[in-house]
């Protein structure tokens, strides 16, 4: 089973979506390579959601006991919040409330890429920090992972 936050599963089907197929470790040290690794390999792996520090975050060298120490830009996102920890648990909340998840619901990956194909809708209030045009590029890329992953 693979601990993990909403926002981070939406980003491997869309980082998918955008042809990525084998990610490389990052200088962090974080696991999204291999997270999605295990998951583009077994679409019917176990997720179980999490908000705070998840199976991704753990190796990070920006996770100090559990909690996110890393910032975000916000060159071109001035309303969002400079916290990496609170930006992303927005993004979660969103998500969740979205996809009609909780803490520690458990779906397969292949669920949850269901409840992302069905009730994503327009993200631009998920992501209302963000750019509109960077935005619906993102939403593009979704779309397209979700229908990779789908088959």
């Amino acid at each position: 089973m693979i601990s993990i936050k909403p926002h981070h599963f939406v980003d491997i089907l869309t980082a998918f979506g955008d042809g990525c197929t084998d990610p490389k470790p990052h200088p962090y040290g974080h696991a999204v390579h291999s997270v999605t690794k295990e998951i583009l390999a077994n679409h019917y792996v176990s997720l179980r959601m999490e908000f705070g520090a998840d199976d991704i975050c753990l190796p990070c060298c920006h996770n100090v006991n559990g909690l996110c120490d890393d910032t975000i830009d916000v060159s071109f996102r001035p309303k969002a919040p400079k916290s990496k920890r609170e930006y992303n648990l927005l993004m979660d909340q969103r998500w969740a409330e979205r996809l009609g998840i909780q803490q520690d619901d458990i779906l397969t990956a292949h669920e949850f890429c269901l409840r992302v194909r069905d009730r994503a809708g327009d993200i631009s209030d998920i992501y209302r920090e963000t750019p509109v045009d960077r935005t619906a590029e993102r939403q593009k890329k979704l779309q397209l992972g979700v229908t990779k992953f789908l088959g």
